[in-house]
């Protein structure tokens, strides 16, 4: 078989659906040495970063093909979302199975396979942008009408597929994401550089993700402010402070205090020390396709604390302190909690790891593949 797979997303350094796409390419490169890939992605002013990642993942496998097609996105979703014509074989040549992105649906009489992240802007509209909704809209429309198989993030999602969206389930199969094999708890060393390089308090608390409404991070700047008030913790006076990671998306002004580090888009090389040298995790995100921060602070040896909601209580299992993600009061509780109980953290340390082994990108490829085969058969 021929596989032709949109990584046109790997251009959005620090983004969920960048890692993806990164991590899932690479590995199905790694294990597959039956099948041809075709990696094609669309851009115009960053066609640099898709030549550049084609470069780094091409020695995976030498029956890997690139194409780039020097093609804003604000075009592509006018052809192929919207108008919804011209066979993606027209640009790319022959191939037998194509594997879109979570952002353009093309056209094509091959099998097509996609996977979907979320639906978040069905269930919570107010979290996306107005573009961001009309695109997906339009895309899921398409998926949902066109796709043979559609790949879930997670039950979560899955069932949001076929409660919103009505899509027969016998189409979606679930793929949970793996973990990056560069989470594992770092020696004491990297620790202290990571702290020195980002002028962090020895104590802190630890949030990843992009900065938006949808990850609640005003309710964690809110909770932790009462957490350094709460007299148990402050009664030990000692500083501690809020550690912000991520990428700026939207609609979210955060401001630095004396306590409180945005450090931004970071080095990936720097991540696992930063959950490494955390004191906790914090997560309250009002809802996630899968949540993989959760994972990959849990492989790192950091307890956690995320939202009960969705995939985000189906990911962390037993592993973490689960908080309702609209009450600021319930978060304030948790952090004091897991603070001042050393033994807690080390019981999430240690179930948190056992939680982090079952997710495995290799395992992931793996299962992707097989679905390719199922495809190949109808």
């Amino acid at each position: 078989m021929k596989i032709a797979i949109d990584i046109s997303q790997v251009v959005y350094e620090g983004t969920g659906v960048a890692n993806y796409t990164n991590e899932m390419v690479r590995n199905l490169l790694k294990i597959d040495r039956e099948n041809e890939y075709l990696l094609f992605g669309m851009s115009l002013r960053q066609k640099d970063k898709l030549d550049s990642f084609f470069e780094n993942v091409k020695s995976l496998n030498n029956k890997t093909q690139f194409k780039l097609l020097p093609i804003p996105q604000t075009l592509s979703n006018l052809i192929w979302n919207k108008f919804h014509i011209v066979d993606a074989r027209n640009f790319l040549g022959e191939f037998d199975i194509l594997h879109s992105s979570d952002w353009i649906q093309p056209p094509t009489t091959a099998r097509k396979v996609t996977t979907v992240h979320d639906l978040v802007i069905y269930k919570y509209p107010q979290f996306s942008h107005s573009n961001i909704i009309a695109t997906q809209k339009k895309r899921l429309h398409w998926v949902k009408r066109e796709c043979d198989a559609i790949i879930a993030d997670s039950v979560a999602t899955k069932n949001d597929l076929i409660n919103i969206l009505k899509v027969d389930q016998a189409k979606i199969e679930v793929v949970y994401p793996g973990i990056g094999a560069e989470f594992h708890h770092q020696n004491d060393e990297e620790i202290i550089r990571v702290k020195q390089k980002y002028g962090l308090y020895d104590n802190y608390i630890l949030s990843v993700g992009t900065v938006e409404p949808r990850k609640n991070l005003s309710s964690v700047f809110a909770a932790f402010t009462k957490f350094l008030q709460h007299s148990l913790v402050a009664s030990k006076k000692t500083p501690i402070g809020l550690v912000v990671v991520g990428k700026v998306g939207w609609g979210e002004e955060l401001k630095p205090t004396k306590s409180v580090n945005l450090l931004g888009q970071i080095s990936q090389r720097d991540l696992p020390a930063l959950y490494s040298g955390a004191l906790f995790f914090v997560y309250p995100s009002f809802y996630e396709g899968f949540g993989l921060p959760v994972l990959e602070a849990m492989a790192c040896g950091c307890p956690v604390i995320t939202s009960d909601r969705g995939s985000l209580k189906e990911v962390a299992s037993d592993a973490a302190l689960l908080v309702d993600p609209g009450d600021t009061d319930d978060l304030t509780v948790k952090m004091t909690q897991l603070y001042v109980d050393s033994d807690l953290r080390g019981e999430l340390v240690e179930k948190g790891k056992k939680n982090a082994k079952k997710f495995s990108w290799q395992k992931s490829a793996e299962e992707i593949i097989r679905i390719y085969k199922k495809l190949d058969t109808l």
